[in-house]
């Protein structure tokens, strides 16, 4: 019980004294997600809007596939994409493996298909017939997605919160990719993973109390989204 007492109070002085170590982590974790999401945004959104907007004979079963591609353990995607970046694989001359980048890369495909899941799901409730007014108006394509966004923003917000919040909590894919390198890339949950295996609780529980805030920060957002949306849709 005192060790415990002990080590909260160390953490705590690590957070009150912005210890370099911990911010190391905390900013790697924070890119590493921020840069993940971004990209399986622009990459899953378009495809949300298209699945939510026409109907084609294989709409259902891949709309199944994707939402079930969202629970998908982050170990297997993390075996999927080192088996193609290892040096014996076809991404492997670029030198990808334990670098930031495969991190990265490794987060999107895991944060891709709860972008298009999220996106359909909250796009599919509003008018079916706006893409086709919008084009009638003499707006081109690139022009009808980006209202369909507008109109659509609290589910497009949704979506990408909670890719966001997926990505920044996992463990498997920035161990497996990073390989959990000190100051390079070592993330909130590798090293919470290895300072705890280690005996060391102090930086564990300071880095706990981080991915807590983060947590709460973004259950409060979406759920203030989610309110927003409700009374909007009352109206």
């Amino acid at each position: 019980m005192e060790s415990d007492a002990t080590s909260a109070a160390e953490a705590l002085g690590l957070l009150a004294g912005w210890d370099r170590e911990l911010i190391s982590i905390v900013f790697n974790s924070l890119r590493f997600a921020l840069f993940s999401t971004f990209i399986a945004s622009a990459i899953g959104i378009p495809p949300g809007i298209l699945l939510a907007f026409n109907d084609f004979a294989a709409k259902r079963g891949l709309v199944s596939a994707v939402q079930t591609l969202m629970g998908l353990p982050t170990v297997v995607v993390g075996l999927v994409v080192f088996s193609l970046l290892s040096r014996s694989g076809p991404l492997g001359d670029f030198g990808l493996l334990f670098t930031p980048a495969a991190v990265i890369i490794g987060q999107a495909v895991l944060a891709l298909p709860i972008v298009i899941s999220l996106v359909y799901g909250g796009l599919s409730t509003m008018d079916e017939e706006l893409p086709e007014t919008l084009s009638t108006l003499g707006a081109s394509r690139m022009q009808a997605t980006v209202k369909i966004v507008i109109e659509g923003r609290i589910a497009v917000a949704t979506a990408v919160l909670t890719a966001f919040g997926r990505v920044i909590g996992e463990v498997g894919i920035a161990m497996m990719l990073g390989g959990n390198i000190r100051w390079y890339t070592r993330t909130i949950t590798t090293a919470i993973a290895l300072e705890t295996q280690k005996g060391e609780f102090a930086l564990s529980f300071a880095l706990g109390i981080v991915l807590l805030v983060v947590a709460f920060g973004l259950t409060f957002v979406l759920n203030y989204l989610l309110r927003y949306r409700t009374r909007e849709r009352s109206r």
